[in-house]
């Protein structure tokens, strides 16, 4: 056996164990994306996007006792047809059966750290110091950090809301969830690396 061939070989075994990990640590990167482990709040935060679960979610969280009241964010420059999100959530809101438990909080920015600084003027109302802050399972790490970093003086939980067409902790699975884990991964490495730190 010549030493070209003895080597070739030593780097193969050198990558089988390196190969195995990187499987290993993809498999687990979705579930390292979801936190759930929401607590008693003052307030239950329903951050702006997914209309069709993260309310959901957070009524059952008021229901279970989680929270007093609900705090929904409703971008105030977006339209659907010829109304506004905010005049949408006001008819959702009218029709709910705990209606006066939830106060909706007019956003602007885009992005969820633009978002944490337009709630920071809803939070300031009441001086209400637990909140819960409830969004899509895959959001949720990214989200506590950004709140916790932009708002201090609050004492943060989260809870997941789920929506199995656009996530799974088993992303490579679906074509879809491995769009999300991808575009999600990028923006929690950008704001850990980046955004976090100006």
């Amino acid at each position: 056996m010549n030493k070209k061939t003895v080597l070739n070989r030593w780097w193969v075994l050198a990558l089988v164990p390196f190969a195995g990990l990187s499987v290993g640590l993809a498999a687990r990167a979705g579930n390292f994306l979801v936190m759930d482990a929401p607590q008693p709040s003052d307030v239950i935060l329903v951050l702006a996007g997914e209309t069709n679960h993260r309310p959901e979610r957070a009524l059952q969280l008021l229901a279970q006792g989680f929270g007093r009241r609900i705090v929904l964010d409703v971008p105030t420059n977006a339209k659907i047809y010829e109304f506004t999100q905010i005049q949408l959530a006001e008819k959702y809101v009218q029709d709910l059966p705990r209606a006066t438990a939830v106060d909706i909080c007019p956003i602007q920015g885009l992005s969820t750290r633009d978002e944490a600084k337009d709630v920071e003027r809803c939070l300031a109302r009441t001086g209400e110091e637990r909140v819960l802050i409830v969004t899509s399972d895959f959001h949720t790490r990214r989200a506590l950090s950004i709140f916790r970093r932009e708002i201090p003086g609050h004492n943060y939980t989260v809870a997941a809301s789920r929506d199995e067409e656009q996530f799974g902790v088993r992303w490579w699975t679906r074509r879809q969830w491995a769009k999300t884990f991808v575009d999600e991964w990028l923006r929690l490495i950008w704001w850990k690396s980046v955004d976090q730190w100006r």
